[in-house]
């Protein structure tokens, strides 16, 4: 039974689920669904997409990750990153609102729905590691600003495209002429009223009776406000006969389910692009339920969380729906709205279903200035340009990570951003480690402690060289160490013993076994025994495991308080900084 609770997190909930956290769920369902409309369609424009389709994604996969997912009040759907990456990748092998188009998105979200499924049951949870939070803030911040600027085509009237920020405003600039003066007005009062209602609706409702909690909840509301404005300027105005792009008939209805159909050639053309946005999908949408949860004292399990995002996406795809993943304002708004259980989600999927099926006629006067302006707004959120400096005062490599996701994603796109985020990381990584920090070690007087000699005010003895490595021995910092051991030995005349303390030491790899048998070997012709300290119980069954310890000139001590004490001279040096 805790095996299928594990596997269906929905079990465990609703075993307790009352009338209390009915109604909580029922209030928080109806908020987010009145969210969830505007920006599922903003979404999907966003993506190259008919707005229907944001709908749609926005129905089956709430549901499925509510069954599936470990967190109590994720909320899935499409996001603006995802979208651009979607956009991004299929406008490579389809015209955007061609059939083919529509078909490698669905197709897209069936392929990163298996991937995520298929890492769900392999426990590859720890992927999310090989990104780190600086180089998403960069990557998020670069992708949030090539968004902004994609739509200013909607809000200007314009026909622009481009994958990077040059291309953009050299297509906005080329086009600039043919600017459409109604659909500006529409979009720049769309955008006005957005941004101030982010500050000032919540105080103007606050002087009109509403509570703080209250007036917070109907500001979030701005974008449902814009586009019945719009809608009813729109129709009353005629728009469409002067020029004004609308959305244009949505089908009304729910979905058709169908499972994609298998093309070989399409999938290979989309596998790496499907690959990058399940993992961007996944460090964002784990990112979000992990804070979340910590409000709670809730837990999410990483593993479980790439198969419901996983039959999230699938559920999106046999609903002719798009990628999506956990996004945070949905939840943020799903989590302050007072959700309890992910009954929330599967209310707000409902709800969706209902504006599906009733209010679709009335999106055909919606301009997409107006769509295009919520998308706008909804990404300043996403911006995070503190994060450059912050990384320069502190850390120059995750600087140099940052800043080169950041350059690539404006100048290059948001996939080979991507790429080049992960790629830094991981090379920065292994710079870092292999050449790790080394300490030379002296005794704190009076004490069994030993220190940094460079630190602290410590006593050393002629004899004897302490060292401490602070990271584990693998191949990429192996041929360091002995470097540093040698040249310590060449200065000292009188060393008879090398102690290395192994406090921080977690594994040994064969590279690193092979560079402690010739440092060990070296040593032992110059009449220098090499000695290891507080070897960790793993480490020292790997030792065991071959013949190391056979052939070590010296000793394995318990503790570096007996090595240094049954390996001293008389002679004692106090080094003083």
């Amino acid at each position: 039974m805790k095996l299928l609770t594990r596997m269906v997190p929905a079990l465990d909930w609703a075993r307790d689920y009352n009338r209390e956290y009915f109604a909580s769920d029922t209030l928080a369902a109806i908020i987010v669904t009145i969210m969830l409309i505007p920006q599922s369609l903003a979404y999907a424009l966003l993506a190259g997409l008919p707005a229907e389709m944001g709908l749609y994604a926005s129905i089956l996969p709430l549901i499925a990750y509510a069954l599936l997912g470990s967190s109590r009040t994720l909320s899935v759907g499409p996001v603006a990153v995802v979208s651009l990456l979607t956009a991004s990748a299929v406008g490579k092998i389809a015209e955007s609102g061609s059939v083919d188009y529509i078909t490698a998105a669905i197709a897209m979200a069936l392929i990163s729905g298996l991937m995520l499924i298929v890492m769900g049951f392999l426990r590859f949870g720890f992927l999310a590691n090989f990104l780190s939070h600086p180089v998403v803030s960069g990557f998020i911040t670069a992708s949030g600003l090539i968004i902004a600027l994609s739509q200013m085509r909607h809000i200007l009237g314009i026909d622009a495209h481009g994958d990077n920020l040059l291309e953009l405003i050299g297509s906005l600039g080329a086009n600039i002429g043919s600017v459409n003066g109604l659909t500006l007005v529409t979009g720049g009062a769309a955008l006005g009223f957005l941004f101030w209602a982010r500050r000032g609706l919540r105080p103007l409702l606050m002087r009109f009776g509403f509570t703080g909690s209250s007036a917070a909840m109907l500001a979030k509301a701005g974008p449902v406000l814009v586009i019945m404005a719009t809608i009813l300027a729109s129709y009353y105005g005629d728009f469409g006969a002067q020029g004004v792009a609308l959305v244009g008939q949505v089908p009304r209805g729910l979905p058709s389910l169908s499972m994609p159909a298998y093309d070989p050639e399409l999938w290979s053309d989309l596998f790496v692009s499907a690959l990058l946005i399940s993992i961007i999908g996944y460090v964002e949408s784990v990112s979000v339920g992990k804070t979340l949860g910590a409000k709670r004292r809730q837990r999410i399990n990483p593993n479980q969380e790439l198969v419901a995002l996983g039959a999230a996406n699938v559920a999106s795809a046999v609903s002719a729906g798009f990628p999506v993943t956990g996004g945070f304002s949905r939840s943020i708004v799903n989590f302050d709205s007072g959700a309890q259980t992910p009954m929330a989600s599967i209310l707000a999927a409902m709800g969706i279903g209902l504006a599906a099926l009733l209010l679709t006629p009335v999106l055909f006067f919606l301009p997409k200035a107006a769509l295009a302006a919520a998308i706008i707004v909804a990404v300043t959120s996403l911006f995070d340009f503190g994060v450059v400096a912050r990384a320069w005062r502190y850390s120059r490599s995750d600087f140099i990570a940052i800043s080169t996701t950041i350059v690539i994603t404006l100048g290059l796109g948001v996939e080979l951003g991507v790429l080049s985020g992960v790629l830094s990381s991981v090379l920065l990584h292994l710079y870092k480690t292999s050449r790790p920090h080394i300490a030379v070690l002296g005794a704190v007087a009076g004490t069994e402690h030993f220190r940094n000699i460079d630190r602290h005010n410590v006593i050393t003895h002629k004899n004897i060289v302490s060292i401490r490595v602070d990271e584990s021995l693998y191949f990429a910092n192996a041929s360091y160490l002995e470097d540093y051991i040698y040249n310590l030995i060449a200065k000292d005349q009188d060393l008879e013993h090398v102690i290395l303390l192994c406090t921080a030491i977690n594994e040994i790899d064969m590279s690193a076994l092979e560079a402690l048998e010739a440092i060990n070997y070296r040593l032992k012709d110059q009449g220098i025994t090499l000695n290891f300290s507080e070897v960790k119980g793993p480490v020292m069954d790997a030792l065991h495991s071959c013949d190391f310890l056979e052939h070590l000139s010296g000793r394995i001590f318990l503790s570096h308080h007996q090595a240094v004490k049954a390996l001293k001279c008389d002679e004692i040096e106090p080094y003083i900084i």
